[in-house]
């Protein structure tokens, strides 16, 4: 049996790989998945892929599976690590990270102003896959972030360095990176402008770079001979699919509880009604990522939530939790995930949306927006391991989204709350490079829309 394409999603903690036919028709077909814990503690996450594999042919009943293309994401063993250096936190700085997390990126570490020998102290131990400089809007201010540049190349010459700051330093900076023997990635400005935003081209060139290094997990490089064309951070694939299903639904937001992470995608214009009280730029497509949060790897870190406001209900939970699996299966240990999933869910969804702020000034009280409006939105999406696959998923989310908290800009009522049913959003954002309508029907057939 021979089909068109595979694309296996690699994990923090499972493996999943997703069979697709008929993709050059107007009737694409989700053939089966199969699904295997990954193997990092193995060391080579490529077993995990054979594993998922031989459960794939298991459930699709052949023993002999060909297939065109196989393509990949993975967020395995710490996914796409990123640190972020700008000049001003709330200006350059937050451009930047709103680029870095919106192609997928797990930030570990950021910074303002010119960097000191801790910040290179910190650097050091985390070890990023990509560092990332900003810095200045365009012809403004130069200095810090050609002094980080240099910083960086002189302390870390084998990590990719990425350049989107004013453009008035590219000529210098290529210099740099000439004189230091380090290859630099240089982009647009994120933050060309006061309160523009132009993420784009840097998240596009972060793909880039993540795919010419992608050494973050061991076996990876196998992984990397059998893939037909780009792994891409899972966080950045469910971003692609967001895209392109907001293009065809309207505004939405995306929540997907992994074993890891929470990672919350909204692609959304604001509110018209409240675009008054907005005081700063806003992404249109933005993401925030949960590094504390998540169902399995981090699920203490979720327990101690219980303990900072829900006391009553931590109980036993210490001791269930030494013993949960990665795939729970047994009554007791679905209803313990679908405890986590809830309390990240409603953590993750108040971190990322904006809020109603209130300011005393001379002439009165006066009442702004901050963050992300996410009032009109028409759609509330659940992906990942924790919605799609508990028994309770769609109630999890339609639970988070209401949550009594005033001053949250969150969505009305008359949201509609729909699941990633085959659990394939973060492959179809893959499959989207190459088949994009394909994609889009596959997609809307996934959450089991009328439209």
């Amino acid at each position: 049996m021979t089909i068109d394409a595979l694309v296996a999603e690699i994990g923090s903690t499972t493996t999943v790989i997703n069979a697709f036919d008929h993709l050059d028709t107007k009737e694409p077909v989700f053939l089966g998945q199969g699904q295997a814990p990954t193997t990092v503690e193995a060391g080579d996450v490529s077993q995990g892929l054979q594993e998922a594999l031989g459960a794939l042919r298991d459930n699709l009943g052949v023993s002999d599976l060909g297939w065109r293309k196989m393509l990949a994401s993975s967020s395995a063993a710490g996914g796409l690590r990123m640190t972020v250096h700008g000049l001003v936190y709330d200006m350059t700085v937050r451009a930047a990270r709103e680029a870095c997390l919106g192609s997928g990126g797990v930030l570990q570490y950021v910074t303002s102003g010119k960097m000191r020998k801790s910040d290179v102290r910190k650097i050091s131990e985390l070890r990023p896959n990509i560092i990332f400089i900003a810095g200045g809007t365009d012809y403004g201010e130069r200095d810090t972030a050609l002094y980080n540049v240099e910083l960086i190349m002189q302390n870390f010459p084998d990590i990719p360095l990425i350049y989107a700051g004013n453009v008035a330093n590219h000529e210098d900076i290529a210099d740099l990176g000439e004189n230091y023997g380090v290859r630099v990635y240089i982009t647009e400005n994120v933050y060309p402008s006061l309160d523009e935003l132009n993420i784009l081209p840097a998240r596009t060139l972060i793909h880039e770079v993540f795919q010419e290094h992608i050494v973050h997990s061991p076996g990876m490089g196998r992984i990397r001979e059998i893939v037909d064309g780009a792994i891409m951070p899972t966080p950045g694939a469910v971003m692609e699919a967001a895209i392109l299903l907001q293009d065809y639904l309207g505004d939405l937001l995306v929540m997907d509880i992994g074993g890891a992470t929470t990672d919350l995608h909204s692609v959304a214009e604001n509110n018209p009604h409240n675009v008054e009280y907005m005081v700063q730029g806003e992404p249109f497509a933005k993401r925030t990522v949960e590094g504390d949060l998540g169902v399995f790897v981090n699920r203490f870190h979720v327990y101690e939530h219980f303990l900072d406001s829900e006391k009553h209900q931590a109980g036993d939970l210490s001791l269930r939790l030494d013993h949960m699996p990665k795939i729970p299966r047994s009554s007791e240990d679905l209803a313990l995930a679908e405890l986590l999933a809830s309390k990240a869910a409603s953590i993750a969804l108040e971190r990322h949306v904006g809020c109603w702020t209130e300011l005393y000034t001379v002439s009165g009280m006066q009442r702004f927006i901050k963050g992300k409006d996410l009032s009109a939105i028409k759609y509330a999406i659940g992906t990942g391991g924790a919605l799609t696959r508990l028994p309770h998923g769609r109630e999890i989310l339609a639970t988070a989204l209401s949550q009594s908290k005033r001053k949250l800009l969150l969505p009305q009522e008359d949201v509609e709350v729909v699941l990633d049913h085959d659990y394939i959003m973060a492959s179809l954002g893959v499959l989207s490079t190459t088949w994009p309508e394909a994609a889009l029907r596959l997609l809307v057939h996934s959450l089991r829309l009328a439209k």
